[in-house]
């Protein structure tokens, strides 16, 4: 029994989040540790929040998971996140919770329960870490004043990094009209005959720019739309910054493509590789996040 509980561990220790600090919350002198592990769950140090409290931090967090309300809290956001929580192990706790044999520790919640609200984490940056809902639940515990200047400096981070992304946001939309430009060059140069009226060229231009619509997001222009009624803007305004890299260099690639004269059909398949490949580089996105190619849209 002790062999397979510690085997369980390891298999937790292994699979746990391995992210660096991303960023530092200074709280009245106290320096509260951040990381994430996908840029949108983020964890705050239940031990630097302790510290405030008492040299004895570990401590601090074990009597906060004897109450009875903090079980009741924790169970409801796993029951709320984490669609393997195992409500039989809960049940037991919340029942037990507040007794004064009762006894909690975040190692024993996370392997009872398998909580992924709560994690620890060994080495440099080690401790007990939280989500963030949790995280600042368990601040106000500690104080509530304390916990005002944690979500003041929080809101600081959190504004900065909005600011950040907005920029690279709308760098990454100038890099893709740019390309753009070079883009449609190509086309005319290549792709559109003399005696085609202007109303013929807008409608290549139109292909052009679904072909690589559907080569990275799976569909054209309108059908975004139809999909879409209430938004403003276009099917590019709503992609990832992410894609939106990936977009400017399929543009460039398209006008080496076209100017070598290779069919649309062709230009399709070649350009949804591209897609494919550099999405995969970009570790924080997904390639399950690029639909299948249409199969209609080979011809």
């Amino acid at each position: 029994m002790i062999l397979m509980q510690n085997q369980q561990q390891k298999e937790k220790e292994t699979t746990m989040p391995k992210a660096p600090i991303k960023e530092t919350i200074h709280a009245k002198g106290f320096d509260i540790s951040i990381y994430t592990t996908d840029f949108e769950n983020e964890f705050i140090s239940l031990t630097d929040i302790a510290r405030y409290k008492s040299e004895f931090p570990h401590d601090v967090i074990k009597n906060w998971l004897r109450s009875r309300e903090t079980i009741e809290f924790l169970g409801l956001w796993e029951s709320l996140h984490n669609p393997d929580f195992k409500q039989v192990e809960f049940d037991l706790f919340r029942s037990e919770a507040g007794l004064n044999a009762f006894t909690m520790s975040p190692s024993k919640w996370i392997e009872r329960v398998n909580a992924i609200g709560i994690v620890t984490k060994a080495g440099r940056y080690g401790g007990t870490y939280a989500h963030s809902d949790i995280a600042l639940e368990f601040a106000s515990w500690i104080s509530a004043e304390f916990k005002l200047y944690i979500v003041k400096d929080y809101q600081r981070i959190k504004h900065d990094e909005n600011s950040r992304l907005s920029l690279g946001w709308n760098l990454n939309r100038e890099i893709a009209k740019l390309n753009y430009r070079i883009h449609t060059d190509a086309i005319k140069e290549n792709l559109i005959p003399p005696d085609l009226t202007p109303e013929q060229i807008s409608y290549k231009y139109a292909n052009e720019a679904d072909l690589l619509n559907v080569a990275l997001f799976g569909k054209t222009a309108k059908q975004w739309r139809d999909e879409n009624p209430g938004k403003k803007g276009n099917i590019r305004d709503e992609a990832e910054l992410k894609q939106l890299l990936v977009l400017a260099n399929m543009e460039s690639y398209n006008a080496i493509l076209i100017e070598q004269g290779k069919l649309m059909s062709e230009r399709l398949i070649l350009l949804r590789d591209l897609a494919v490949r550099q999405m995969r580089t970009l570790d924080s996105v997904s390639t399950a996040s690029l639909p299948l190619l249409p199969q209609g849209d080979k011809k």
